[in-house]
């Protein structure tokens, strides 16, 4: 018995032509160029922060993020908030053969399914701000927790969302304070040279901000020392919600969104990002106030690189400035907690007498509390500790900790 394989015949007809035409319109090319707003959002999402675009219709939000899932080879899942029901997030229960006993689980939807065979991808929410305030709420776990029912997506899925302004989005509605202090907030524009570039068919490719593994221990340590030291020196700024509701549903700062801040800093640091995507993100996620104030901050800080200084404490020679000293020492302590040896530990005691000798042992005081506290049993009290004996002896941080 044979089988007719061949090939389907080309579509005919009056609009075959016209199908042609069309192909040949989506024919595109990408060329390297700059593009703040991009790196920005390849920044959140390569720190996995939950990333929300804010921008008028038709401007390209789900082009970018197509684009960005095809640059990282991610599967894209869209799911349009504003069709959906609170059950569609929060799960529909499924009734077994003896509820008693097994319960009654809540059934995920196909696509969170479709990302946790995968194991990775991006889950793209669209016209979040066209979502009821029920639909919201049904969002808050999937966003923080990522749990959809009874199914909890791989860490390695990436959120992101787009919104409209109140104004310009069908049943515009503020988002909530919960869920808004869920994202890092970008403002997504449209730069009319790049348009009319893509209209010729060249578009610019995303660059993705790759992580370098050598940089890590040091990202993670100057980045603890600088939002740290900050926040010692500004404490007003650590948790404050806006008074109106339209600012309520944007970025502001919070214990968690200055715990994601810290997480894009370590990874813009560790990544090279450029300083334009850094501030972006930065701002968009505790808010253009407490932005603005970090990044003059950090643009004056300058810290030295505290492995490097471990490595040779003898060296190296404290910062004049109190912000930059204590942001420094906070970054030494953390630097030591993740890779905490001996020589590393007497070496940041060499570090702490340093502020001693200048005659600032208060602004040392936090982080000799923090040193003494990793010290095993069997491991000397160090020279350097002298100028801190009364302090510890107080708090007991000399007791030191077993193996």
């Amino acid at each position: 018995m044979s089988t007719d394989r061949t090939a389907p015949a080309a579509p005919s007809g009056p609009l075959a032509a016209a199908d042609d035409l069309n192909r040949r319109l989506r024919t595109r090319r990408t060329e390297p160029a700059a593009n703040p707003q991009l790196e920005a959002l390849a920044l959140a999402v390569t720190a996995n922060q939950p990333v929300l675009l804010w921008g008028e219709p038709g401007i390209g939000k789900s082009a970018g993020l197509e684009q960005l899932a095809a640059g990282l080879g991610l599967p894209l899942e869209t799911v349009i908030a504003s069709v959906h029901e609170p059950s569609d997030f929060a799960g529909l229960p499924v009734v077994g053969d003896d509820p008693a006993v097994t319960g009654v689980p809540m059934a995920p939807p196909d696509w969170a399914v479709r990302l946790a065979r995968a194991g990775q991808g991006l889950l793209f929410f669209d016209e979040l701000s066209s979502a009821p305030p029920a639909v919201q709420a049904a969002l808050l776990r999937v966003v923080l927790e990522r749990r959809v029912g009874s199914l909890v997506l791989p860490e390695a899925v990436r959120i992101v969302a787009a919104a409209n302004p109140p104004s310009s989005a069908a049943d515009g509605w503020h988002l909530s304070p919960p869920l808004a202090n869920r994202f890092v907030h970008l403002e997504w524009t449209h730069d009319p040279r790049t348009v009319a570039r893509g209209m010729a068919g060249t578009w610019p490719e995303v660059t993705v901000p790759v992580v370098d593994a050598a940089k890590v221990p040091g990202a993670v340590a100057r980045a603890r020392g600088a939002i740290s030291g900050f926040l010692t020196a500004r404490p007003g700024l650590v948790h404050h919600i806006p008074g109106d509701a339209e600012s309520r549903g944007r970025s502001w700062p919070s214990p968690r969104t200055w715990e994601m801040a810290l997480k894009l800093l370590a990874a813009g640091y560790a990544a090279g990002a450029g300083r334009e995507a850094l501030a972006a993100a930065l701002t968009g996620a505790v808010g253009d106030g407490a932005g603005i104030e970090l990044l003059s901050y950090l643009e004056h800080l300058d810290l030295p690189d505290p492995d490097r200084v471990l490595a040779d404490p003898d060296a190296f020679a404290l910062p004049e400035r109190g912000d930059r000293q204590l942001a420094f020492l906070i970054a030494v302590v953390a630097a030591i907690q993740s890779d905490l040896t001996r020589p590393r530990w007497e070496a940041g005691w060499a570090v702490l007498a340093k502020a001693v000798d200048a005659g600032v042992p208060d602004v040392a005081a936090r982080a000799a509390t923090d040193l003494a506290a990793m010290r095993h049993l069997d491991w000397p009290v160090p020279p350097g500790i002298d100028g801190f004996l009364d302090l510890l002896r107080m708090s007991g941080a000399l007791s030191g900790r077993s193996r």
